[in-house]
């Protein structure tokens, strides 16, 4: 197999590490490697594969002869990215900054991993939550069809970073220890034994920005503007792993044996639904995998042709690292590294 010139940018952060670790898993085929992070962290020592590397600054100059980029580098990949891509790399980027733009397919390899034939130097990965609802999603639009989508979703502290993951264990250290809980940082209110309804900022019709995100991203990888969709995304004490309560309404009618059926079947999600014996996702079971877990699959009691689902996966790996990696592989699947 051809090997390829590889670069990470945001190497030494959150997702960065998770994409070096799941880069080795995957055994993804590396020719030569290149680390990058903000001038703060340049000289600093990472071993992948059992060799040491440097991490460097970005410099134009020194960006040349990359044939893919992945970018988990946050707002700068606004600027970065078109300068990699110029210089003949193609940009995988986890950030926010181009997924809406329609010069720039988003991707999720389950899903609508042809998008990555039209893409012009730059592949955008989608959000964490809506990767988690749209790969379950998948199985039933194309079955049955899909009018709208109704979910509530419940993200762990990780998805604010480093420093959302610090505020968690040093409010809950404070409680276990009798101590004063600090003024929170990270968040908006205590986030240790507390649920916050707001992820990003409020915008219009006071959706915040996260929950517009979800709906305007669904449209998007299903090619389907006439999709409704309605969003409330909460903010939870635990570490790692989104949940989603998802009301799916669709065009056919469906029973939860049928819905379990589809979904056995669906690349990238695991069927874990027996409630008489306690059987259904949690954060923790799903930590550290590449799967979404599914359950909780019922009629829903309001409407005809509604399902429920209830989702859990890591946001850190299939909802970011992970995904960014599959969308790297689908491009030498088809041949579009070697252009």
């Amino acid at each position: 197999m051809k090997k390829y010139h590889v670069a990470v940018v945001g190497a030494t952060g959150a997702v960065g590490t998770e994409m070096l670790k799941i880069l080795e898993e995957r055994d993804f085929p590396i020719e030569s490697l290149r680390l990058f992070a903000h001038e703060s962290e340049a000289g600093k020592k990472v071993t992948f594969r059992g060799t040491e590397f440097t991490v460097e600054k970005v410099e134009e100059d020194n960006i040349k002869g990359i044939d893919i980029a992945f970018f988990a580098a946050g707002p700068v990949s606004k600027t970065l990215a078109p300068v990699f891509a110029k210089n003949g790399a193609v940009v995988i980027d986890n950030g926010s900054s181009f997924r809406l733009d329609p010069t720039v397919p988003l991707v999720v390899p389950e899903i609508n991993p042809e998008d990555v034939d039209w893409h012009k130097g730059i592949v955008a990965n989608p959000n964490c939550a809506t990767i988690i609802m749209c790969v379950p999603l998948k199985p039933i639009y194309d079955y049955a069809g899909v009018e709208r989508i109704i979910v509530s979703t419940y993200q762990a502290a990780s998805g604010a970073g480093v420093k959302g993951i610090m505020e968690l264990e040093e409010q809950v250290r404070c409680y276990a220890e009798n101590k004063p809980i600090p003024e929170p940082k990270a968040f908006t209110y205590q986030i240790a034994f507390n649920a916050i309804p707001h992820i990003d900022v409020f915008m219009e019709q006071d959706y915040t920005k996260e929950e517009w995100k979800m709906y305007h991203e669904t449209r998007k990888i299903f090619h389907d503007n006439n999709l409704k969709i309605t969003t409330t995304t909460v903010r939870i004490p635990v570490m790692r792993s989104h949940c989603e309560s998802v009301l799916i309404e669709t065009k056919k009618r469906e029973t939860p044996d049928e819905v379990r059926e589809l979904l056995s079947k669906a690349p990238g999600v695991k069927v874990f639904d027996d409630p008489s014996n306690n059987i259904y996702p949690t954060p923790i079971a799903t930590q550290g995998q590449d799967i979404i877990y599914v359950g909780r699959i019922r009629k829903d009691t309001s409407s005809e042709n509604g399902i429920w689902l209830w989702t859990c996966g890591d946001q850190i790996r299939k909802g970011a690292a992970t995904n960014a990696i599959q969308i790297g592989e689908v491009l030498i699947e088809r041949g579009l590294l070697d252009k």
